[in-house]
């Protein structure tokens, strides 16, 4: 157990961890089912961070701030109360705890995961969430935040495609005349910009780039954009060093080389493709000015999420695709041996492709996965 405190006196039990990221680590509150505390054990800088969660602490009950936490466009863990360990050595906050209802994004983007831990999840689904993403992060920024350090790992979501983010005391804000900057980067959700300059803070067009990565990842089965063996025969060193070089299989097919079976391009409807270009224009070296924005993205994802602009496999129920595409990609993937939404127990298999134009093979692939 660890005891904490907080700055009315109160003492807290802490029990198991649950977590652990690159700067705290989350552990389950004794006797408190709801909650779970982040602590950072040694913060760089102890007065800036103490200072950081206490203003957080005191705009959850400003207007800008509540809007946020009405649940409408999602779940923010946000802190509730700020506390530290007995000696002083850590500091952190109180939250809500995100595992009953919702689950680590990673989870949504492999099959076996998504089968284990989000049974029932399908293409609607994934669309779905990223909409909902789109929506919150837009509405973060509207209300004057920067995420500054948006991945899969402080990306929630829930079996019906809701979402929710974790680690809000890494967000950028102003308040009272001070700017809280956010330093944290990771690498392959990092805009081009940052990585260039690693010193530069977060803006929101920064968070518009890595919103595009997560949406390119959830909807095309965990594939990350800037993955693939350098198509030049150099080494693959890092998805950021693919950013840099500009190796991009939507912006350049011939940059990278993929192995089969690859979910196809046209998997996307065509307004997203669209806008995933605009985003990795030049392979994301382009302006980030002429990014599209998170807004930008909720309307584009909200309409695909319309009536009739989905369409569901006759052979196979858990196949959901665009109505742009003439044919089920999942029963197309199924039938070379990549089954992405399994079958449900009982069903028929999926039925034979239509005839199709062979397209050459590719080196062994592994879609990225968050670190």
């Amino acid at each position: 157990m660890v005891n904490v405190l907080a700055a009315d006196g109160r003492r807290w039990r802490l029990a198991e961890q649950v977590g652990q990221g690159g700067e705290g680590v989350v552990f389950a509150v004794a006797d408190r089912p709801g909650l779970v505390a982040k602590l950072v054990p040694h913060p760089t800088d102890p007065a800036g961070h103490r200072e950081r969660i206490g203003r957080l602490v005191r705009r959850r009950r400003e207007p800008h701030t509540a809007r946020l936490l009405s649940g409408e466009l999602g779940t923010l863990a946000w802190p509730l109360l700020a506390v530290r360990t007995v000696r002083g050595e850590g500091h952190g906050y109180l939250m809500a705890d995100l595992r009953p209802r919702h689950q680590p994004l990673d989870r949504l983007l492999h099959a076996a995961d998504r089968e284990r831990h989000l049974p029932g999840a399908d293409w609607a689904t994934a669309l779905r969430a990223v909409a909902a993403l789109a929506a919150l992060v837009a509405a973060v920024h509207a209300e004057g935040y920067v995420v500054g350090d948006l991945k899969p790992g402080n990306v929630w979501v829930d079996g019906r495609g809701g979402v929710a983010l974790s680690d809000l005391d890494s967000w950028q804000f102003a308040d009272r005349g001070t700017l809280f900057e956010s330093r944290p980067r990771t690498p392959g959700y990092t805009a081009p910009e940052r990585i260039a300059d690693p010193s530069a803070a977060p803006t929101r067009s920064a968070d518009d780039f890595v919103l595009a990565v997560l949406v390119h990842q959830v909807l095309m089965a965990g594939l990350h954009p800037f993955f693939g063996l350098p198509a030049d025969g150099s080494p693959y060193l890092s998805l950021d060093d693919n950013l840099r070089h500009g190796r991009c299989r939507l912006t350049d097919r011939r940059s990278v080389r993929l192995s089969e079976p690859l979910p196809p391009a046209d998997l996307l409807p065509g307004a997203v493709r669209a806008l995933l270009r605009a985003a990795f224009g030049e392979a994301g070296r382009g302006s980030p000015a002429a990014r599209p924005t998170a807004a930008d993205w909720s309307r584009v994802l909200g309409a695909e999420l319309g009536p009739g602009r989905l369409r569901r496999c006759p052979a196979e129920r858990r196949h959901v695709h665009t109505v742009e595409r003439p044919w089920c990609p999942w029963c197309d993937l199924a039938g070379r041996g990549h089954h992405e939404y399994p079958a449900e127990a009982g069903a028929a298999g999926p039925a034979p492709a239509p005839p199709r134009t062979v397209r050459p093979a590719r080196p062994p692939h592994s879609p990225g996965r968050s670190q």
